[in-house]
Order: C-alpha cells, then structure tokens, then sequence
C-alpha cells in the first residue's frame, strides 16, 4: 500500500490499492469468493508522527486506535478500487469493509519483552521524554532510537464470524487488517492494547476460521526460494508440509521477510486447510489457471503426486 520508493502519500496509496483491487477482481470474475485482509506499517507510522507532532496541541491516540483508524481508511480506499474494477469487469458483488478486533493472550512473553519496531527514528534526546513517559524505545546505532511495542500470537479473529456471514450473502470482505486490532479479556470486558500482531499469523487463523480453501499471501517476490543470494538460489514451486517445515527449521527464511509468511502458510495447512500459496500479487491471477505449483509457492499436506503434474484450483472456491 506504497510506492514503489516506499512513499505513502494519499495518492500512493490510493495508486496502490488500485492495482490491488485489478488483480483481486479477476479472481472474483472468475468465480471465487475472497476475502482480503491487508497490513497498515506506514499508515500508522505516519499517524505515530501526527501523535508525536500534534501532541501539544490535541491529545494523543494510542496505537490500538491508529489500527482501527487505519482499517477505516484502507478498507474505504479499497472498496472504492473494487468497486472502479467490478465495473471494468462486468462484475456485480458488493464488498465490505469490517472493523476487526483479534484477541491476544495478555500474559504473553512479548508483553514483557517489546522488540517490534514502530514509527520514525529520532535521537536519544528526543526519544527520552517519550521514554520517560512510560513508552519503550530501543537504540539502533547509526539510525537512531525507535519505539518498540510487543508483538503477541493471535488467538482469535473475533470478528470472523460476521465476515463469514458477510461472505455467504455474496460480498466481497475486507478485514482483519494490520493483523485485527489487539484486544484482551479484562474482568470488565474486552479492552484494546498497545500491541502490533503480526498480518500474516493473523491471515492464517482468519483463513481457518472462515473456512477458506486456500490461503494466498501476496508478497513482492513471485515465490518463496531456497538459497536466497547464493549461486544455488531455487524457487519453490509445489510442495509438502513437511519438506517446508524442515528448509525452514533449515534457516532458509528470513526472520524478518519471508520466514513469517512460510510459518503462517504452513500454520493454515497443518490446521486443515486445503492449499497455501505465497506468490506475488501480480502473479495472483495465474495461480488458480495453472497447475498447481506451476506459480508461485504452493503448500500442501502431501506435496504433488509422485507422477508429476496436478490440477489447478477450481473456481467457486474460498
């Protein structure tokens, strides 16, 4: 949901979302029902800077606010795109945007062990008051100091339920983005808290629970490779869960990149779901009209059959 240089201006995010929703609709063309949840890093790192600009003058919104601030903006953004391409394509399915709260274990470790970056860099000088004030900023050499805030495991996508009802009346559904806004249970009731849950554990938690056949992740690569940067450098096309759960014990991913997206892909199947495929998004249309691993990264319990080959994905699938 930025350029190309990693601006994040309106009229970025809205080209962006743009070319999102081109790719989306052919699928929605074809047959299939989607659900699309989204990440939101620089939508709250701007909002972050707003807070830390505007703190003298108007109060300051926590971080659980700036999720769902940014679920409103990117979904309205986004509905309007859909709406632009379903017309293109002689398509007519209406599409939702759905504030999404997911549910986080409030005794998880990473609530006592912040290491998830947020927001700008500033110098130590300017990163104390902050820090004084109870925040939890970290040095990182030469680039200066950043907030860190905890990162716990989803539980639960609260509000899939009504995503999935959502889908079974015919709409096209945005939701969980930026991973759902943290929540926990409190004696009083559920409350939200300054937290960032990661978009693709929570993609795969929300898949399962609205009974999605296939999990897509779309990234900037067309599919995940072994040997990143090496001579043997392989890209993965069809494979088991097994043979992807051993090059990741294998170091093959990186923590920060990929290594995410392969353990929520391999989570959604070990769960039960039919399919997982990490690809690009420009490639996104090609996966369900070739055969399967043929594009992108495809995980399956048991891999492809022993005589190579396999059928590509039906349409009416979810």
């Amino acid at each position: 949901m930025s350029a190309p240089d990693g601006s994040a201006t309106e009229a970025d995010q809205i080209a962006a979302l743009g070319v999102a929703a081109g790719h989306i609709a052919r699928l929605v063309e074809a047959g299939f029902d989607v659900a699309i949840t989204h990440g939101n890093g620089p939508q709250v790192g701007n909002l972050l800077v707003k807070n830390e600009i505007a703190a003298g003058i108007v109060p300051p919104v926590s971080l659980d606010w700036c999720g769902a601030n940014t679920q409103g903006t990117v979904g309205f953004v986004l509905q309007n795109a859909l709406a632009r391409e379903f017309d293109r394509h002689g398509v007519s399915r209406p599409t939702a945007a759905l504030v999404t709260r997911t549910l986080v274990d409030a005794a998880d470790p990473a609530f006592e062990n912040p290491d998830k970056p947020v927001g700008r860099f500033r110098m130590k000088d300017e990163a104390q008051p902050l820090i004084d004030a109870g925040q939890q900023w970290r040095d990182f050499g030469d680039r200066g100091w950043r907030r860190v805030v905890p990162s716990p495991k989803p539980v639960r996508v609260l509000d899939a339920s009504t995503g999935r009802q959502l889908l079974d009346l015919g709409y096209v559904v945005i939701l969980s983005g930026g991973g759902g806004i943290p929540v926990v249970e409190q004696p009083s009731g559920l409350a939200g808290v300054e937290a960032v849950i990661d978009k693709d554990r929570a993609a795969a938690i929300l898949a399962a629970e609205l009974g999605a056949d296939v999990l897509v992740i779309a990234t900037d690569v067309p599919a995940a490779v072994i040997g990143f940067g090496t001579p043997e450098a392989r890209a993965l096309g069809h494979v088991s869960l097994a043979e992807m759960r051993e090059l990741a014990a294998a170091g093959h991913f990186g923590a920060g990149s990929m290594g995410p997206k392969v353990e929520a892909a391999c989570a959604f199947v070990a769960g039960g779901g039919h399919a997982s495929v990490i690809t690009s998004l420009e490639k996104l249309g090609e996966v369900f009209t070739s055969p399967l691993g043929a594009v992108g990264t495809v995980i399956t319990m048991a891999g492809p059959p022993e005589p190579a080959g396999g059928a590509a994905a039906g349409a009416n699938g979810r």
